[in-house]
């Protein structure tokens, strides 16, 4: 009897040593399994879905820039007509004789019948007195040189004098001579003539 219960007590002892191999076991499954569901769930993480369509993104239509407006351009302005200065009004030539009467007994206005018979008393057509052509009287002496300057483009020489009449004041002459011959005195006067300028004779007493 003591032999049974002898034996009887050493087999629980095995039954324990047979349980730790399937504790082991148990455990590296475990191990095994979780390292493959971390191993799959980091391989799905990095690669895309093969079940999921990319979603195509609808093309959007380019928005239209904004168009600037219209700026109409600056009308031109029409350049002011520069300003004409008023010329001086041309005063009419003085043609009254007592203009002429500057110096009592020295000089007096004459007409051309007078200077013709002058010229049948003397030979040849000369003149014994000093004979002018008057080309204008002026106030200012600006006219009197313009009316110089225009006899000069003419070929025609003139001079200016000047003479204090009473009661008139300053007046400036422009004279062309003396002639001492008809034909000389004539062929002036027509050239004046053609140029629009009037001239009078004037004659000088020595």
């Amino acid at each position: 009897m003591a032999r049974d219960y002898k034996n009887r007590g050493e087999r629980p002892s095995a039954s324990k040593k047979e349980g730790h191999p399937m504790l082991a076991g148990v455990l590296i499954g475990l191990f095994v399994g979780l390292a493959a569901a971390i191993g799959v769930a980091f391989y799905i993480y990095k690669s895309p879905a093969p079940f999921v369509a990319k979603a195509k993104l609808p093309e959007l239509a380019p928005v239209p820039a904004a168009k600037a407006p219209e700026v109409a351009p600056p009308k031109a302005e029409t350049p002011a007509a520069p300003a004409t200065p008023d010329k001086p009004a041309v005063k009419p030539e003085k043609q009254r004789f007592e203009f002429y009467d500057i110096l009592q007994g020295k000089e007096a206005p004459v007409t051309e019948q007078e200077v013709k018979a002058a010229a049948q008393k003397e030979p040849a057509g000369k003149l014994k007195e000093s004979y002018f052509l008057q080309a204008g009287s002026f106030q200012t002496e600006a006219e009197a040189d313009n009316m110089k300057a225009k006899l000069a483009l003419m070929g025609v020489e003139a001079v200016i004098q000047t003479a204090n009449i009473p009661d008139k004041g300053l007046w400036h002459r422009v004279r062309v001579g003396p002639f001492a011959n008809i034909e000389e005195l004539n062929k002036a006067r027509t050239s004046l003539a053609k140029n629009g300028i009037p001239a009078n004779l004037v004659k000088i007493h020595e």
